[in-house]
C-alpha cells in the first residue's frame, strides 16, 4: 500500500507559496493558531500532515487530522449549536457562557478540546467509553441550563509511514508517495459500535433532545453506510433523543489557489436513529448459509469435496 501527502500544515502540498512555506517551516497549525500539537517523533517533530490520498487511480483525498475539521474558528460547532438548539446563540468556554448569556439572553457553553475543561462523568466498569468529543450546552437568559448536545469528531486513522514523504515536503516541496494508507477497517470496527452504544446513552438524558451528531470527512460517510447496508437500511427521521446525526465535509471544488487555504463544505446530512443503525449493523451483509461448514469441509477434504461440487452442478 502506499500514498501520497496531499494537505501539509493547512495548505495543498503542491502549494509553493510563501504562506504555506512558512507555516510548514514553523510547524504552525493554521485551524490553531498554534503549534502542530500532533508529535510523531521523540525529537518533538510535528506532523503536519492534514490529509492522505492512496497511489492508486481516483483515490479520494481523505483528512486525517480531526483538527482539520475546526477550520473558520470551529464553525463546525456554531452550525450544529444552530442546527440543535433552532437559535443563533454565540459560543463560550464553560462556565464563561454563564455569565455571557444573562448578558447577551442566552449563550452556548462549549465543552471539548481545550473549550471549558472536560466534563467529569462517571466511569462505568474502569472506562470512560461513553465520553463524546464535545456537548454544546444551551444557557437561557437567566443563566440555567435548558438543554444540551453532543458531538463526534472522526477522521481516518492511517497504517504504515509518511515520514519520507514529509521530509521531501520540508526540505523541497517535492510531493513523493510513501507507505502510508487508510486503515479503514478500524473505522468500521469502531464507529458503528461506539454509535450504537453512545446514542441510548444519550437518549437517557432529560435534557438532550437533539440526540447525536457524528461529524466526519465524506468517504467515512460512504464507508460507514456501506458497512450497514446502504441508505435504505437506515432510513432518515426527524430530529428526536434518540437522533444520529451524520454530516460528512469535503474539499471544496470552488476555490483552489496557492497561498489559501482550501475551505470545507458540508456535502450531506442523514438524520436517523440509533435503532434503525442497530438493526442494520445486526443484519448487515450477511453471507449464504453453512460458510463455515463449507469451508471445513474444504480444508478437511479439499479435493474430494471440490470433485463432489462438480459432479452435483
Amino acid at each position: 500500500m502506499a500514498g501520497y501527502i496531499t494537505e501539509f500544515f493547512g495548505y495543498r502540498s503542491e502549494d509553493n507559496s510563501e504562506d504555506a512555506l512558512k507555516t510548514a517551516s514553523n510547524e504552525v497549525c493554521p485551524f490553531l493558531g498554534s503549534r502542530c500539537s500532533k508529535i510523531i517523533s521523540r525529537d518533538g517533530i510535528a506532523s503536519g500532515v492534514c490529509a492522505i490520498k492512496q497511489k492508486s487511480e481516483n483515490s479520494p483525498s481523505v483528512i486525517c487530522c480531526p483538527i482539520r475539521l475546526y477550520a473558520d474558528n470551529y464553525k463546525v460547532l456554531s452550525r450544529i449549536a444552530k442546527r440543535a438548539f433552532s437559535l443563533d446563540l454565540k459560543l463560550y468556554e464553560g462556565r464563561a457562557a454563564v455569565d455571557r448569556s444573562k448578558v447577551e439572553n442566552g449563550a452556548v457553553a462549549v465543552f471539548g478540546h481545550g473549550w471549558g475543561g472536560e466534563l467529569r462523568l462517571p466511569q462505568r466498569g474502569g472506562t470512560g467509553s461513553y465520553f463524546v468529543d464535545w456537548v454544546l450546552a444551551r444557557l437561557d437568559g437567566s443563566g440555567e441550563l435548558v438543554e444540551f448536545t453532543a458531538i463526534e469528531i472522526q477522521t481516518i486513522d492511517t497504517t504504515g509511514n509518511y515520514r519520507t514523504a514529509r521530509e521531501e515536503l520540508v526540505n523541497h516541496r517535492t510531493i513523493v508517495s510513501d507507505t502510508v494508507g487508510f486503515n479503514w477497517e478500524n473505522v468500521s470496527k469502531r464507529i458503528v459500535p461506539q454509535l450504537i452504544y453512545k446514542g441510548p446513552v444519550l437518549q437517557r438524558e432529560d435534557l438532550c433532545r437533539a440526540g447525536l451528531y457524528f461529524v466526519c470527512p465524506h468517504p467515512i460517510f460512504e464507508r460507514v453506510l456501506k458497512r450497514l447496508g446502504g441508505k435504505e437500511m437506515i432510513p432518515k427521521f426527524p430530529t428526536q433523543p434518540a437522533s444520529i446525526h451524520f454530516i460528512s465535509y469535503d474539499y471544496s471544488d470552488s476555490l483552489n489557489i496557492n497561498g489559501v487555504i482550501r475551505p470545507l463544505d458540508v456535502i450531506e446530512e442523514h438524520c436517523t436513529t440509533v435503532y434503525k443503525i442497530q438493526e442494520a449493523f445486526s443484519a448487515m451483509n450477511l453471507p449464504e448459509g453453512n460458510v463455515y461448514r463449507d469451508a471445513i469441509f474444504r480444508s478437511l477434504y479439499s479435493q474430494h469435496y471440490t470433485d463432489l461440487q462438480t459432479s452435483s452442478k
